[in-house]
């Protein structure tokens, strides 16, 4: 009998490696995200250390923590990780249960997975919303150089402590709006204040080199796309365009566990005898959070 020149491996009756059709396409569409999420990164990364002197510290931006006040550098950021990472553990929980067909600890350990993606959507939010508005404030001088205000200590103090001489927390610092006019008059009148650079190295002027500084210069709070109080604008700019991407990730990854949670309680994938779907959207998960350890280090670590 002649053999069939279409049969064997080129006629496509073979699965490649012994994988399922789904999850080979959710493999693809991971390697393509993958790809995308590096490009972001490493343009990221060309222009933090082009200006590596002036580039905002994370420590100095990320200092708010819920119900907390006074600077707590990268707390929130650390426990909204520590959430992410977590429910990555619970959706391998989830996709082990539903391998042995389990359908209600399939469940449980999804809603676990859900709550968790809802907290750290939520909690980026938050860090946005906080992001915006702006902390202690900044002074952009004429040459769009953004400058913080410190005392003789080098102490960075918020455009309350300038205009009013007193401490103020992070709440109130954000409903006080100043005008340039009476935050230039207070560095002026202070003997002790002087501009500092948001970098990492914190350079101080002299007292006469921020008195000439302040020609020509306005004050600003919060941060968006034409604007950053904490130092260099792209800063804010990668800051909105990646986290936003990856918490976009975050959000659709969300949804496709509550469609999968409810398949489950509908007993779908009973009736198919497999519970594979909670595996292709667990991989996905899975990439969601690897992401956010690459941004994670990218933005706040390095």
């Amino acid at each position: 009998m002649t053999k069939n020149k279409t049969s064997g491996t080129w006629s496509g009756g073979n699965e490649p490696m012994n994988s399922e059709y789904g999850k080979m396409m959710m493999w693809f569409f991971l390697i393509s995200d993958a790809l995308t999420f590096s490009g972001f990164l490493t343009a990221y990364a060309f222009v933090r250390f082009r200006f590596d002197i002036q580039w905002p510290v994370a420590e100095d931006v990320f200092t708010h923590f819920p119900g907390l006040e006074g600077d707590q550098p990268l707390l929130y950021v650390a426990f909204m990780t520590f959430v992410l990472i977590m429910s990555s553990v619970t959706m391998v929980l989830a996709v082990n249960a539903g391998h042995q067909l389990k359908k209600n600890v399939t469940a449980w350990w999804m809603v676990a997975t859900i709550i968790g993606g809802v907290i750290f959507v939520s909690s980026q939010a938050w860090e946005w919303y906080h992001f915006i508005i702006g902390d202690k404030g900044g002074i952009e001088l004429s040459s769009r150089e953004v400058m913080k205000v410190a005392n003789g200590d080098g102490d960075v103090l918020s455009l309350s402590q300038v205009v009013q001489g007193m401490e103020k927390g992070h709440s109130a610092n954000h409903e006080l709006m100043f005008s340039d006019e009476e935050v230039l008059k207070s560095i002026r009148a202070n003997n002790n204040l002087v501009l500092q650079s948001p970098g990492k190295e914190h350079i101080s002027f002299t007292r006469e080199a921020t008195i000439k500084a302040l020609d020509g210069a306005h004050v600003i709070q919060g941060a968006n796309m034409h604007h950053n109080e904490y130092g260099k604008q792209q800063f804010a700019n990668f800051f909105f365009f990646i986290t936003g991407f990856h918490g976009f990730h975050v959000f659709s990854g969300v949804v496709l566990n509550v469609m999968v949670f409810y398949n489950v309680m509908l007993g779908t994938y009973d009736r198919r005898k497999t519970y594979g779907m909670v595996e292709k959207v667990g991989l996905y998960w899975h990439f969601v959070d690897l992401v956010w350890v690459f941004v994670f280090t990218f933005f706040y670590l390095v």
